[in-house]
């Protein structure tokens, strides 16, 4: 297998402002000298502004470092964290090529380069460079084949060999989960939709080049194909399954995984069950995850995430008019007055797949667990793995929601994946951790 070349979007927007430092060419072999540039669409075509100086380039175009070592371009304006609670706009740094595009009547900046330089940024941007180094291996690992799964994935639904959806709905119920249904023009997204990809914006370090480097062209493989192994924060105690987060499409590798190696009793627990789930988020069980050691927690974390440190368990409250209004602003469904949250189903972790929510106005059942973060929250519920106190009568009602972990919950738990290389394991034995069954491989 060749070392693969990735594309990565990075924004779209009406229109775009980067910075060229260095000279670079066209697919034309036009020379485009470094400097700053706007990109707008003028009459259906890219067109440039530089100096005062305008030209057009068809709908695409693809800008190439004369010398790729020394040249980057900075892309202004890039929003991270979108919709989350970190979320903001900073100017971004990358090696590599410069794509601009039309799409849906807006550009599209993408970052073409190799993907193991993708990975140094992406390990850097997804927690912080200090992790030890069998984590970093580890996610590097993670990372590698998760994107390469997802190229296979996005080639068969574009070739028509796969059928995707990513809802369904009718009078009772609005079921959706978020994939590959926004991605058509690009193999991955540089935000946490997919994973965080901030080019060489952020610091990188040597620790991070040697973990990609060391698992070069190793990844995780189930049946002679590449393992889509997702992760997320913190899982809670417990990971969650495939066909409960996205489309109902069963992973062998991606299982319920109780994260710890001792007392194993407790994985027993069948936290589809109401009761079993309240218990359990009420309390706050061992796991790998459950820390507060700040030198772990600062080798995982970016800035903007260590000012949310009560990731394990946590609470929210709201008043029932202040719950209708937010699902209003959030979803577009009035249900006026909240009159009760009800979970009709959970997953292996306990996370929420069903929610009823009942109103003044209406009712209706929604999922799966990233839409019941969405409409619950101003900008995500950390995570659907949460239990629903009401106190007070008629317009006095409030909803305390207690949750657990912080993120879908399938796949490694970076902060439990963080804690296990504290204490010494490797990153072969982080990875079978997680994802059961898989086989560790190298193919470039």
């Amino acid at each position: 297998m060749i070392k693969p070349v990735i594309e990565v979007g990075i924004l779209s927007a009406a229109e775009i402002r980067f910075a060229l430092n260095g000279n670079y060419t066209s697919g034309e072999k036009k020379f485009i000298r470094g400097g700053e540039y706007m990109a707008r669409i003028h009459n259906g075509t890219l067109e440039f502004e530089s100096n005062g100086q305008k030209s057009e380039a068809g709908i695409s175009l693809i800008l190439n470092p004369d010398n790729p070592e020394p040249a980057t371009f900075k892309i202004y304006d890039v929003t991270i964290g979108i919709s989350f609670h970190w979320q903001k706009r900073e100017t971004q740094l990358f090696r590599g090529a410069l794509k601009l595009m039309i799409k849906e009547d807006q550009i599209t900046a993408i970052n073409i380069l190799p993907l193991e330089d993708y990975l140094v940024s992406v390990i850097s941007s997804e927690m912080s460079a200090t992790s030890s180094l069998e984590m970093l291996k580890a996610h590097a690992v993670v990372s590698r084949s998760w994107l390469l799964a997802q190229i296979g994935k996005r080639r068969s639904i574009q070739s028509g060999s796969a059928k995707y959806r990513s809802s369904y709905s009718n009078e009772d119920e609005r079921i959706i989960w978020y994939d590959r249904e926004d991605h058509a023009g690009f193999d991955v997204c540089a935000d946490d939709h997919c994973q965080r990809y901030q080019g060489i914006t952020r610091a990188s370090t040597q620790l991070v080049e040697q973990a990609v480097n060391q698992t070069s062209g190793e990844v995780l493989m189930h049946e002679d194909r590449f393992c889509d192994t997702r992760f997320s924060k913190c899982c809670g105690g417990v990971t969650e399954i495939f066909e409960n987060t996205w489309e109902p499409v069963h992973h062998p590798y991606l299982q319920r995984v109780y994260d710890n190696f001792e007392n194993r009793h407790e994985a027993n627990t069948d936290l589809t069950d109401e009761q079993a789930a309240r218990s359990w988020i009420m309390a706050s069980p061992d796991a790998f995850c459950n820390t507060t050691d700040k030198s772990v927690l600062s080798q995982v974390l970016n800035d903007y995430d260590q000012t949310t440190l009560d990731f394990y368990r946590w609470k929210i409250s709201y008043t029932a008019a202040e719950l209708g209004e937010l699902i209003l602003k959030r979803t577009g469904m009035d249900f006026g007055i909240v009159h009760d949250l009800i979970p009709l189903q959970r997953g292996v972790s306990g996370r929420i797949i069903k929610l009823k929510i009942i109103g003044s106005k209406k009712t209706m059942i929604v999922g799966k667990e990233l839409e019941i973060r969405k409409a619950l929250s101003a900008s995500h519920l950390y995570s659907s793995a949460f239990v629903v106190e009401k106190t007070g009568v008629e317009l006095a009602v409030r909803f305390t929601l207690y949750g657990a972990g912080w993120g879908h919950g399938v796949g490694l738990c970076q902060i439990g994946a963080a804690v296990m290389g504290a204490k010494g394991y490797s990153y072969s034995e982080i990875l079978l951790h997680y994802y059961r069954g898989a086989k560790l491989e190298r193919k470039y």
